[in-house]
């Protein structure tokens, strides 16, 4: 009877529900024990199923094993609150950036507030975001920068203290590395800024990719040539586009190369312009093992953003380096390909050929 009791409570309690489901949302809220293991798991550990007179629930690892139990080897509870901490710290340092009027803080100003090491911080920084403290803080400044000249009501004088930049001398330093090109460029539309393309036949129909001063810039994949330069004219609407001589073949053949065996990866200098999420974004999908899958709603939790999945397919969707930064490689939840710029017939050969 009592036996029987405890069975009815713990199935009537709404923790049990989200074991039952292996509700990965619930990771994090509370760890149930099972008392005939001596062990503790996370809501979502894909572990046989215990009878439900046999759990008890805890808030998190430290009263489990004050309890007497121990940590699942399969699920690694414990550590649960080690990267939740590690997100807040990491999102705290993301705000302090976000906010920085002025000169960001540098590394070692962002690991003293943290706590941390520079390298430590650094390190997981870079884990948790995809890309580097000043990565972020130079995609922030681009991103104020591009809005401040798109706008056309402020100077370029004026939208260097917009961006955030003490001095004109520290801007013009890093003016180019931010746009790729001059301000007055920039807010010409590309005007005068050189880029030179080239078309090449592959296997999946045909290849654009152009290359500026700083790297390549686009990587299209279509059927009809002048719908892909028309796409990159879209890019680059005042930009001064050329077809690339002689000079480009060798990288045009490395291009080519990647569209037939993707996991070999581009070592070609890249121009990746984009805003601080959008390259949050494409670093993620950088990480993604080639021959590998996530899903929209995977791939905005390992950047520690669950609830941005539309932006997340959004900044997707807004790249325009095939392969070389590997957007195929994100999926629907229900294992779907659609959602490719390319096309799906594409995502699936780039994928078996990956995998292959």
């Amino acid at each position: 009877m009592v036996m029987m009791t405890i069975r009815a409570l713990t199935e009537d309690d709404p923790r049990w529900r989200a074991v039952a489901a292996r509700d990965a949302a619930q990771d994090g809220a509370f760890v149930y024990a099972v008392r005939t293991t001596g062990i503790y798991c996370r809501p979502s550990c894909p572990a046989r199923r215990a009878k439900p007179e046999n759990v008890s629930f805890f808030a998190g690892p430290a009263d489990a094993e004050r309890a007497g139990f121990r940590p699942c080897r399969r699920c690694a509870p414990e550590a649960e609150g080690a990267r939740r901490r590690t997100a807040a710290l990491v999102a705290r340092a993301c705000r302090t950036l976000e906010a920085a009027a002025d000169e960001p803080p540098d590394l070692a100003a962002l690991a003293r507030a943290s706590g941390l090491s520079a390298s430590r911080f650094h390190r997981l920084f870079r884990s948790a975001v995809g890309v580097t403290p000043k990565a972020y803080a130079d995609a922030l400044r681009a991103a104020r920068l591009r809005e401040a000249l798109g706008g056309g009501e402020a100077s370029v004088t004026q939208a260097i203290y917009q961006a955030g930049f003490g001095s004109s001398g520290r801007f013009y330093e890093a003016a180019d590395r931010l746009l790729g090109m001059t301000p007055s460029q920039y807010r010409a539309g590309g005007e005068g800024a050189g880029i030179r393309y080239s078309i090449a036949g592959c296997s999946l129909g045909l290849v654009l990719a152009a290359e500026s001063a700083r790297g390549v810039c686009a990587i299209l994949l279509g059927d009809v040539a002048d719908q892909l330069v028309a796409e990159l004219r879209r890019r680059f609407p005042n930009a001064d586009l050329a077809e690339a001589g002689d000079a480009f073949a060798a990288a045009m053949g490395r291009i080519v190369a990647l569209v037939e065996r993707p996991s070999a990866g581009l070592d070609l200098p890249l121009d990746i312009r984009g805003t601080a999420f959008q390259q949050r974004v494409w670093a993620a999908l950088a990480a993604i093992p080639p021959g590998e899958t996530v899903s929209y709603a995977e791939l905005a939790r390992r950047m520690g953003a669950p609830k941005a999945v539309r932006a997340v397919a959004g900044a997707c969707a807004a790249n325009a380096l095939a392969i070389a930064i590997p957007c195929h490689r994100v999926v629907r939840s229900d294992g779907g390909l659609s959602g490719y710029r390319w096309g799906p017939a594409r995502k699936r050969a780039l994928l078996e050929r990956e995998r292959g």
